[in-house]
């Protein structure tokens, strides 16, 4: 059987993330500078074959998505499984607010305490199982092909746990910045990556999320 190719790429960069605000499920739009990295994205990626586009339902990734489905002249599937985390309480607030306000919540979120759900939010682990079995859905639909999927970062950052086989509280050592491409190669029981936080298409590439 052939491996299934899957490029993930982060949305581009909105103010809340160069606020370092949490942006969880609410629906911010791209900046300036996320439009024209949306752009980048898209011409990075012109000369590419894929026979499916996915992509979150929410607004920046959409916004992402939009000018390399364009380019490639493909539609692009909606998914709320490919959702960021809901961060509930925590979403509008910056992490500094966050960590102020809610000392002892935040104690737990950067513990990665996998139960904690932000007291109206997403446990961690469920968030991991709400996503690996989304992107687990569409390699098995797709099998052996290529498919493009425009998401969060903290759905990547599962992505690259499952495939480099790191447990969910272990501190995370490598990037996710915005607009950045990476690229897994996916059997049912086996995922590697290939390629990750391929920035060399952006001018610049931020990556506000917490360790």
């Amino acid at each position: 059987m052939s491996a299934t190719r899957i490029c993930l790429v982060r949305h581009g960069e909105t103010a809340w993330n160069a606020e370092g605000r949490v942006q969880g499920q609410l629906d911010v739009p791209l900046s300036e500078v996320g439009r024209a990295q949306a752009l980048a994205v898209a011409a990075a990626l012109a000369g590419e074959r894929f026979d499916a586009i996915y992509s979150s339902d929410l607004v920046r990734v959409r916004q992402t998505a939009e000018p390399a489905a364009e380019r490639l002249g493909m539609p692009v599937a909606l998914d709320a499984a490919l959702r960021e985390r809901h961060y509930g309480m925590f979403e509008r607030l910056t992490y500094v607010e966050a960590r102020e306000r809610h000392p002892a919540e935040y104690a737990r979120f950067k513990a990665r305490d996998p139960e904690f759900d932000f007291v109206s939010g997403e446990s961690l682990a469920g968030f991991a199982s709400r996503a690996l079995a989304c992107v687990a859905a569409l390699v098995e639909r797709h099998a052996g092909q290529c498919i493009l999927g425009f998401t969060h970062g903290g759905v990547l950052e599962m992505v690259y746990r499952r495939a480099a086989g790191m447990t969910l509280s272990s501190p995370r050592d490598f990037e996710i910045p915005n607009a950045g491409l990476n690229r897994i190669e996916a059997l049912p029981g086996e995922w590697r990556v290939t390629a990750w936080a391929e920035v060399a298409h952006l001018e610049r590439a931020l990556d506000d999320l917490p360790g």
